[in-house]
């Protein structure tokens, strides 16, 4: 199994779809990232020798991923709430922020549903 970037790659898979199980890249950055470190995207994991990993390390280290990612995400979204702005305290809330509708959906950012107990009607 070979390690890149502190994440274990799957030794069984094509390069391209192995690097996508790193944080913060993609199919595309990694055809980018195989093709500057000249490795063939058909070749398994396991079939690559001890220079071609070495030069996708190498061509993998240009790009922010994993932890430097993560901090930077969450800080950019620390820095939404703490200036207060729509998006911001949509996030606090813990709600969606890019315009859906809340009524009927918006389950995976609300969460279970929490049912409210109905007042009884008065009887005249």
């Amino acid at each position: 199994m070979a390690r890149i970037a502190g994440v274990d790659i799957p030794k069984n898979k094509r390069g391209v779809i192995a690097l996508t199980y790193i944080f913060g890249i993609g199919s595309s950055r990694a055809i980018e990232i195989l093709e500057k470190a000249q490795v063939s995207q058909d070749i398994k994991v396991q079939d690559w020798n001890d220079e071609q990993i070495g030069a996708i390390r190498e061509a993998v280290s240009f790009f922010k991923i994993e932890g430097e990612l993560r901090s930077e995400i969450s800080l950019n979204i620390k820095r939404l709430m703490d200036i207060g702005c729509y998006r911001g305290i949509r996030h606090r809330s813990g709600l969606p922020l890019r315009g859906q509708r809340t009524k009927n959906n918006s389950r995976t950012r609300k969460g279970k549903r929490k049912t409210v107990a109905n007042k009884k009607k008065a009887t005249k």
